[in-house]
């Protein structure tokens, strides 16, 4: 069972090195948005894994919290391609 945790990290590994290359090679904003998405979410399932290999729940906090933030920061990431704003600001007040 550690060989096959192990396994599967370096392969996680593996791919979140392609998925930084696809990041700063990206030949549009959009790509580069899903390949950081990407990121977080590999990195999500190393901690789940790294929580899996030393048995403890206590990582499932950092999990959820590494989560929200990456779902977050593609909302945001988003909404900035679309309308090329984050936050719209109302003047007219």
């Amino acid at each position: 069972m550690t060989y096959f945790i192990w396994a599967i990290i370096v392969i996680v590994t593996l791919s979140m090195i392609g998925l930084v290359y696809r990041l700063v090679k990206g030949p549009s904003v959009p790509d580069r948005v899903i390949a950081l998405d990407s990121i977080g979410v590999s990195i999500i399932s190393l901690v789940g894994l790294f929580s899996i290999f030393i048995k403890t729940s206590f990582y499932l906090d950092i999990i959820l919290l590494l989560a929200i933030l990456s779902f977050i920061g593609t909302v945001a990431f988003s909404k900035f391609i679309e309308k090329g704003e984050i936050i719209e600001r109302d003047n007219s007040r």
